[in-house]
C-alpha cells in the first residue's frame, strides 16, 4: 500500500476521472475527501465503493469558484483527519464550444474560473495544512495544441494550469511536488457532451494505441505522481493521449 496514513482531496470527484482517482488513491490506503458541485449521487456512490472496499472517504459539496466554499472544504477535511498530503485539482470543464468572435465575456470568465481560479484557490487553501506531499493538476492536451473548434478559452485555461504547475514546483519544492496530466481523448462525459461520435471513432482509427483512454489510465498516472514512486519528478506536464501528440 503506497498511501497508508495519507489524506487526499480530489476535486470534481463525483464522476469520470475524479471518481476513478478517488477510488485508486483509497485502494492504496489514502483517506479521501471527494469534492463535488452538482454530482451528489456520483460522489456518494464513490464514497460507498471506497467504504465497501475497507477504505475511508467522505463527500463534500462545494463551488470551487467561491473562496468560502474552498476554505470550508479544506477545513472539513483537516478537521476529520488532521492533515492533508495530496491535492488533486481535477475540477474543470469546457462549458461550451464558442469561437472568440461569438464569445461573451461571462463565458470566458466562467471557463477561466472553473479551470484555473479553482486550482489557485484550492492550492492556496491547502498550503496552510500541507507541510509535504504532492499536488496533481488536471491540465489537457488542449493546453498544448489549442484544442478543438470553439475551445480556445478552455485551451488557454489549461495552458495556464500547465504553466502554474511549473511555477508551483519551483515555489513549493522541495517539500511539495507539483505535476500535471495532459489527457487527450479519455472516454468520459466530457467527450459524450462535447465531441461528436465521428470524431471519437476517428481518434480510435488514427491513434497509435487504437483506442480511447479509460478513466483508470488517468487514475493510475495520478497515483504514480501522488506517491513516492515519483519522488524525483516535479514540474512536469505528462501527456496521456494514446500517442496522438508527442511533446
Amino acid at each position: 500500500m503506497k498511501l497508508v496514513d495519507k489524506v487526499a482531496i480530489v476535486t470534481g470527484g463525483g464522476r469520470d476521472i475524479g471518481a476513478a482517482v478517488a477510488i485508486k488513491l483509497a485502494s492504496e490506503g489514502a483517506r479521501v475527501a471527494i469534492n463535488y458541485f452538482s454530482s451528489a449521487t456520483g460522489a456518494e456512490e464513490t464514497v460507498a465503493k471506497i467504504k465497501a472496499a475497507g477504505g475511508e472517504a467522505m463527500a463534500l459539496q462545494g463551488d470551487l469558484n467561491k473562496k468560502e466554499d474552498v476554505d470550508a472544504l479544506v477545513a472539513q477535511t483537516f478537521a476529520a483527519w488532521g492533515r492533508i498530503d495530496i491535492l488533486v485539482n481535477n475540477a474543470g470543464g469546457l462549458i461550451g464550444r464558442k469561437t472568440i468572435a461569438e464569445m461573451p465575456l461571462d463565458h470566458w470568465e466562467a471557463v477561466m474560473s472553473v479551470n484555473l481560479t479553482s486550482t489557485f484557490l484550492m492550492t492556496q487553501a491547502c498550503l496552510a495544512s500541507m507541510t509535504s506531499g504532492a499536488i496533481v493538476n488536471l491540465a489537457s492536451q488542449a493546453g498544448r495544441d489549442g484544442g478543438g473548434p470553439g475551445a480556445v478559452a478552455y485551451a488557454a485555461a489549461k495552458g495556464a494550469v500547465m504553466t502554474m504547475t511549473r511555477g508551483l514546483a519551483k515555489e513549493l519544492g522541495p517539500d511539495i511536488r507539483v505535476n500535471a496530466l495532459c489527457p487527450g481523448m479519455i472516454d468520459t462525459d466530457f467527450h459524450n457532451i462535447h465531441t461528436p461520435d465521428a470524431g471519437r471513432r476517428g481518434f480510435e482509427a488514427n491513434a497509435p494505441l487504437k483506442r480511447q483512454g479509460h478513466v483508470d489510465d488517468a487514475a493510475n498516472l495520478v497515483l504514480f505522481l501522488a506517491c513516492e514512486d515519483s519522488a524525483f519528478i516535479t514540474g512536469t506536464n505528462i501527456d496521456i493521449n494514446g500517442g496522438m501528440l508527442f511533446s
